[in-house]
């Protein structure tokens, strides 16, 4: 459910901004992948679907702001890492294809790919009807909206008029989720939410380790990976809620699409779309069939 970037309006101190793993940059530069591909077996029929060009690369060109764990991120040796680099690392393996992933600010994505400069993209993409207007969405996973408070201090996100609220910048949960709640507050008489924007989702999250905001709001399997790695200083706050489906955005009528989409069911047959996602504990939003556009669709 991402976003855009802007410089985040408080300044952590450099020791406390490390509490979350996965601290980047995204400066604009080739970023290696991770080894999903192994032990994957080529498709036949779905390499069959893919367009001469690519084959005679014989690799994709995908941009990703990794900056987001566990979807995509740097480790310390700033490869680029994640369940969903995992399961395009698997999806290119099914077409005899290897992987180059571009580092890209989340917002020059879409515009590349519409230049001409990606294949596709990989970056936690929600597919919206708004979106679709420039690019395809190939949808993949499905993910709801999670908020985390520090352990011990009960926020309800329902209910949050007056409270610091932590985001990344241009988020779904940025530029819709949380401003509708802070009008809805604002109508009612109440104190508006502040809104606190962080160029990185673990800057998101430090916040609110330190103290500086009462919650945070991202994705699902972001909020649950942070929680997990923050060794008991978060929680969960309120229940998962406004469900959306993940999509990688591909140029209109691109013809790469069906080889995609083929190869990643083949993942879905053989088991090992499934295993991807559990082994990274995300396996809540999996899904049982690869669509298109789902967004204006459903």
């Amino acid at each position: 459910m991402r976003r855009k970037s802007l410089v985040a309006p408080l300044a952590l101190a450099a020791a406390a901004a490390l509490v979350l793993t996965g601290c980047v940059n995204n400066e604009e530069a080739p970023a290696t992948g991770g080894g999903g591909g192994a032990g994957v077996s080529v498709d036949e029929a779905s390499v069959a679907l893919l367009p001469d060009d690519i084959k005679e690369e014989g690799k994709l060109v995908i941009g990703t702001d990794a900056n987001y764990a566990p979807n995509e991120f740097k480790d310390p040796d700033g490869k680029v890492i994640g369940w969903e680099i995992d399961l395009i690392d698997a999806m290119a393996a099914k077409l005899g294809l290897e992987t180059e992933y571009k580092a890209s600010q989340f917002d020059n994505i879409i515009p590349s790919i519409v230049g001409n400069k990606l294949d596709f993209g990989l970056s936690s993409f929600t597919d919206t009807v708004e979106r679709e207007e420039q690019v395809d969405f190939i949808n993949y996973y499905t993910a709801g909206v999670q908020w985390a408070s520090r352990a011990g201090e009960e926020v309800d996100p329902n209910n949050a008029c007056g409270l610091k609220v932590a985001v990344q910048a241009t988020t779904f949960q940025d530029t819709e989720e949380v401003p509708a709640k802070s009008d809805a507050c604002v109508a009612a008489g109440k104190e508006p939410i502040e809104k606190l924007q962080f160029e990185a989702q673990d800057a998101a999250a430090n916040a609110v380790v330190l103290g500086q905001a009462d919650a945070f709001s991202a994705d699902s399997p972001v909020t649950l990976y942070a929680i997990a790695q923050t060794d008991g200083k978060l929680q969960a706050a309120g229940e998962t809620f406004d469900e959306a489906p993940y999509g990688l955005p591909i140029a209109k009528d691109s013809e790469l699409t069906e080889a995609i989409v083929s190869a990643l069911e083949s993942l879905i047959a053989d088991g090992t779309y499934e295993e991807i996602l559990a082994e990274w504990g995300v396996a809540d939003g999996g899904v049982d069939e690869i669509t298109i556009n789902a967004a204006s669709k459903g």
